[in-house]
């Protein structure tokens, strides 16, 4: 670790001396302060400067700075809070790599956000801060106006900030009132739910994975059923990232034919085809500098996939009837339904596209998978149609709430919205109540009067239904995914009386 400085063992009895310092640190902000200081004290350098991101990483600010030898107090207005026009700092964030340099006046990168001196700057260095849960949470940052050798410092610099980082979450447990809520500042970044609406422990796994990718350039592919608002998920990602000022456009691949998709994404030139009388720019420049997200991306044909993964490689297009291609620099997030993986062995998906696209997966949940959060939703959309229709907010009927809780939802999150919708338009007074629902419930015999055979065939008709209709039907990935051999699967829905019509009645 000390191996590029020129005095290790002097260097590692100082290091050992700053843990020991910042370990007794009582409050956050001395422990901030008491970290630059230290950082300062060890580079040898002039500045030192700490950023942390906000709850839900989408803000950078400044937590301390120290400049020679002394804590500064800085304006909030010269706090690049917004760090997406700091390039440097940005690139340091977002790819989460150690930046270094040892001639500032002579590179390209911005330092505006260094303070004003009458001496140029000209080495630094920038360190990213790591939690324990290996995601970045800010940066440290060092800058001297003489010519310093930093790349020494970068692995020791690295474990002292994550261990300011553990001791500072310590420090904030410590100080919250019992049994009070987590303060926004100390709670991890997964938990704030990117304005996405659930507190189970599903959802709280997607808010993680988003914290995650949030601030990558890698390429997203969103699963899950039919409903369970993979849109919205893309949208929280654009929008609480460095992109969110730019454009966030979605494409439906299945809602075109192929010839006007291919158009439709890479644009075309004047007289590409009969009806071109004028250059048209596609989606892919449209979204340049923000998000494209290509819902359904498995109906994509398979012409069109192998174009797509050129622009996935090698970030250029080519529109139609051109012949150059041109660099863009757009975001993809993929989303749909149906396994790639079965798709890619049924040789209706390219195998090379699939695993570019699953770069980084996420899953989302299923509303029956998600426990409380369906009351948690049911009452959002419900609030949300009581302003829309300007009238008093309704409340819920407990026989409403156990209708709820009983009910599978096929159609997931969307089907739920339009249930909660239709429901508050029929309410007429100020308490929804169960006539105001209308369920696919399947008409079974009283519970109360099955016995045990009959209950549990109740139970399994219920799964073989709820996995037909996640699979639009096709019994072959349906007995797949219950683990039953094709023949096995067949006679239970002959023995349980199941076909189609029972699918999508």
């Amino acid at each position: 670790m000390f191996s590029l400085l020129p005095h290790p063992l002097v260097y590692a009895e100082a290091l050992l001396a700053q843990f020991a310092n910042l370990s007794r640190a009582t409050e956050g902000s001395a422990l901030l302060g008491g970290f630059a200081r230290g950082l300062a004290e060890l580079s040898g350098c002039e500045l030192a400067q700490l950023y942390l991101l906000d709850a839900t990483h989408t803000c950078l600010g400044m937590s301390a700075e120290c400049l020679n030898g002394h804590l500064q107090l800085r304006q909030t207005a010269n706090v690049p809070a917004d760090y997406n026009g700091e390039q440097l700092l940005q690139f340091a964030l977002c790819q989460n790599r150690v930046v270094c340099i040892g001639e500032l006046e002579g590179s390209l990168y911005d330092t505006s956000f260094l303070p004003s001196q009458v001496r140029p700057w000209r080495s630094l260095l920038c360190v990213p801060l790591v939690n324990q849960q290996q995601s970045v949470e800010g940066l440290l940052l060092c800058a001297s106006h003489q010519h310093i050798e930093l790349q020494g410092f970068a692995d020791s610099f690295g474990r002292l900030g994550s261990f300011v980082l553990g001791h500072l979450q310590l420090l904030q447990r410590l100080r919250r009132p019992s049994g009070g809520a987590s303060p926004a500042s100390a709670g991890a970044p997964g938990l704030s739910g990117y304005g996405l609406t659930g507190k189970s422990a599903a959802m709280r796994q997607v808010y993680s994975l988003i914290s995650k990718v949030l601030h990558s350039s890698c390429t997203v592919l969103l699963g899950g059923e039919t409903g369970t608002g993979k849109e919205v998920v893309a949208r929280a990602i654009h929008e609480c990232g460095p992109r969110r000022t730019q454009a966030f456009i979605v494409q439906n691949c299945a809602a075109i034919p192929e010839n006007l998709l291919e158009s439709e994404l890479f644009g075309y030139r004047k007289g590409a085809f009969t009806g071109a009388d004028r250059d048209r720019s596609g989606l892919f420049d449209a979204a340049s500098g923000g998000t494209l997200l290509l819902d359904e991306v498995g109906d994509m044909p398979l012409p069109l996939q192998a174009k797509l993964l050129r622009v996935l490689q090698e970030g250029e297009v080519r529109p139609l009837g051109s012949n150059a291609t041109h660099k863009i620099d757009v975001r993809i997030i993929a989303a749909t339904h149906q396994d790639l993986s079965v798709l890619v062995s049924q040789g209706r998906f390219r195998e090379d596209l699939y695993y570019r696209l699953a770069q980084f997966p996420i899953e989302l949940p299923a509303l029956r998978q998600r426990g409380n959060d369906i009351f948690d939703l049911a009452r959002h959309f419900a609030d949300k149609a009581c302003a829309f229709l300007q009238r008093d907010e309704v409340s819920w009927s407990n026989a409403v709430l156990d209708l709820l809780a009983s009910y599978g939802f096929p159609g997931n999150v969307r089907e739920l919205k339009g249930l909660v919708e239709r429901a508050v338009l029929l309410c007429e007074g100020t308490e929804l109540l169960v006539e105001h629902f209308s369920l696919r419930m399947d008409t079974l015999p009283d519970a109360g009067k099955l016995n045990l055979r009959e209950r549990l065939e109740q139970i399994e008709r219920g799964l073989l239904i709820d996995c037909l209709r996640k699979n639009d039907g096709n019994q072959t990935l349906s007995a797949r995914e219950l683990g039953l051999p094709r023949r096995t699967f067949l006679y239970r829905l002959g023995r349980l009386n199941i076909n189609l019509e029972n699918v999508d009645g």
